[in-house]
This record gives structure tokens, C-alpha cells and sequence, in this order.
């Protein structure tokens, strides 16, 4: 079982993805009412990015499988 505090320093790096992508979402929808749809969808990309990034943080399952050394 993991320790408290791994768990919440996990929890904290995927909320700090998650805020980050909500972030750039409120951006591109400002930027796309401004008109200015080549920024919008540059935020959208950076938003998709941080959300890819936030389902990556804490163990893959191959690791749960077979920890690294």
C-alpha cells in the first residue's frame, strides 16, 4: 500500500494538470468570442495536452505488474 503522502503528491501534480488545462480551456473560449480562432484552437491543444499529462501521473499498470528496479 502506498504511503499518505505519495498518494496526496500524486493527487496534487494531477490537480495542478487538471487546473492548468481548465485554465487554457477559459482561454480558447475567451480567444474564440474575441474572434481569434487560430489561438483558441493553440489553447485547445495545450489544454488536451495537460489533461493527457494529468491521466499519466501515478503508477502504469505494467509498473503495478512488474516494478522497475
Amino acid at each position: 500500500m502506498r504511503a499518505p503522502t505519495k498518494i496526496n503528491t500524486i493527487q496534487n501534480k494531477r490537480n495542478v494538470y487538471l487546473d492548468a488545462a481548465v485554465n487554457f480551456f477559459d482561454a480558447a473560449s475567451a480567444s474564440a468570442e474575441a474572434g481569434d480562432v487560430d489561438a483558441a484552437g493553440v489553447l485547445i491543444l495545450k489544454a488536451l495536452d495537460q489533461e493527457r499529462r494529468a491521466g499519466g501521473v501515478g503508477p502504469q499498470v505494467l509498473q503495478l505488474i512488474k516494478p522497475r528496479p
